[in-house]
């Protein structure tokens, strides 16, 4: 597939680091350091913009090992990127740790998929169908 993307910062373009890599590192694009204390978030810029096909999605998704090593994660994560959308990928991180964390120009802030996706129409009826699960939810099938 083939995407059309305006790179407007000083950095490579997002790539898969692996042959069976599902995304690309997304990088900071600010003009100057950003420090994020505890339990603060931000808009962080990319210098991208991009054009997706109908039907087409781009996930921000956090980086694992900003994650586990920081605490820094992507707030809303996954972010939804949809195809009319054509303005910069932001990426909203947040700091989860008890430290100040600051980001530099450049620096990997998370992750890229691009996702093809389904649009759905409702059919309102008076009943669903049963299941052996039924309304169980939120931890009833157990933890082991």
């Amino acid at each position: 597939m083939k995407i059309k993307i305006i790179n407007k910062s000083s950095h490579d373009l997002p790539h898969y680091e692996t042959i069976a890599s599902a995304g690309m590192d997304l990088r900071a694009h600010i003009s100057e350091d950003r420090v994020l204390k505890p339990l603060e978030r931000s808009i962080v810029g990319t210098g991208l913009f991009i054009e997706l096909p109908v039907g087409i999605e781009a996930q921000v998704r956090p980086r694992s090992g900003l994650a586990a090593k920081k605490g820094i994660t992507v707030l809303n994560a996954p972010g939804t990127i949809d195809a009319d959308y054509r303005g910069e990928i932001g990426v909203i991180l947040v700091n989860l740790s008890n430290e100040d964390f600051t980001i530099q120009n450049g620096e990997r802030i998370a992750q890229l998929v691009i996702a093809k996706h389904e649009r759905a129409e409702w059919v309102e009826v008076e009943t669903l169908s049963e299941t052996d699960r039924g309304e169980g939810g939120f931890g009833s099938t157990g933890v082991k």
